[in-house]
C-alpha cells in the first residue's frame, strides 16, 4: 500500500488555528502522511502575533534535506517564508530535490493584520518561488502586492491572475474570500479561467482558511489528482471546515479541519 505524502515549509502557530500546525491537520484529514519544515516560530493567539523568531537557513535546508531524501513527498507547500534569505535557501533546495508539485501559499500578512512577510522579501517571492509553482494561492491582498495592481472588478482579478502566471507559476487560484458577495476563487492555468464558488458564512472562525487552502490542493496533488481536481476539492474542504467551525479564542477562530470525524 502506497500512502500519498506531502510536505509543508512554513511557520509554527502557537494557537494551533493557521501554519504549520493547520497544514499537517490538512494533510491528515484528506488522508496524506504529513511531513514539516519549520521556518519560523511565532507566539499567536487568535487575536494576533506577539513575537516572531526565524529558523536559522542551515537548519531550514536541513529539514528539507532530512525529509526529501527519506521519506519524500508527492507534493510540497510553501507557507510563511518571512525573508529573502529564507526564500533563497527553500528555492535552492526545491531544485536541489527536483520537487515539481509545489503549491506556493504567499503568506504576507496573518488574519490579525500582523505582517508575516519582510517588504524587502516580496519582490524576491515573485521571481525565484512563483516560476516553481505548480499553482500560487494569493488571496486578494496578496494578488495585489505580487502584481502591484489595485483589485477592485472581476476583470482585475482575471488580470491579477494573468500577471502572476506570466510570472512563471503554471496556474494560479486567486481567493474572493476579501470580496463581497459569494466566496469565488478564480482559477486560471495559462489558458482557462474557472470559477469555484460557494456561499459566505458569517463567522469569525476564519483563522487559517489561507493555509488550510493551499495545503488542501497540496494533498490532492499527493493522492494524483490534478490541480483542477485539487482546486475543487480544497474548495469543498474548507467551505465545509469553516461551515462546522466552532468558538476557540476571543478573536478569529480556527477552521474545524476534522469535522468528518468530529461528527
Amino acid at each position: 500500500m502506497k500512502v500519498p505524502k506531502a510536505m509543508t515549509i512554513a511557520g509554527s502557530d502557537s494557537g494551533g488555528g493557521a501554519g504549520i500546525q493547520a497544514d499537517l491537520k490538512t494533510f491528515a484529514a484528506l488522508g496524506v502522511y504529513g511531513a514539516s519544515t519549520l521556518t519560523a516560530i511565532t507566539a499567536q493567539n487568535t487575536v494576533g502575533v506577539t513575537a516572531v523568531h526565524e529558523i536559522p537557513t542551515d537548519v531550514i535546508t536541513a529539514q528539507i534535506d532530512a525529509v526529501l531524501s527519506d521519506i519524500g513527498a508527492d507534493a510540497v507547500k510553501t507557507g510563511m517564508l518571512s525573508s529573502g534569505a529564507i526564500i533563497e535557501c527553500v528555492v535552492e533546495a526545491l531544485k536541489n530535490h527536483g520537487v515539481r508539485q509545489l503549491v506556493v501559499d504567499p503568506v504576507m500578512v496573518a488574519k490579525s493584520g500582523d505582517s508575516l512577510l519582510r517588504e524587502d522579501a516580496v519582490d524576491t517571492l515573485r521571481t525565484r518561488l512563483l516560476p516553481l509553482a505548480a499553482v500560487v494561492t494569493p488571496n486578494i491582498p496578496e494578488a495585489e502586492a505580487l502584481t502591484e495592481t489595485k483589485i477592485v472588478s472581476d476583470a482585475d482579478v482575471r488580470r491579477a491572475a494573468e500577471a502572476i502566471v506570466a510570472m512563471g507559476a503554471r496556474s494560479v487560484v486567486v481567493k474572493g474570500g476579501h470580496r463581497e458577495g459569494p466566496a469565488t476563487d478564480l482559477f486560471y492555468d495559462g489558458s482557462d479561467f474557472r470559477e469555484f464558488t460557494a456561499p459566505r458564512i458569517d463567522t469569525v472562525n476564519t483563522h487559517g482558511t489561507g493555509c488550510t487552502f493551499a495545503s488542501a490542493v497540496a494533498a490532492g496533488l499527493a493522492r494524483g489528482m490534478t490541480v483542477t481536481e485539487s482546486v475543487a476539492l480544497a474548495k469543498d474542504y474548507v467551505t465545509e471546515a469553516i461551515r462546522t467551525s466552532f468558538p476557540i479564542g476571543q478573536g478569529h477562530g480556527p477552521l474545524n479541519h476534522f469535522y468528518k470525524l468530529w461528527e
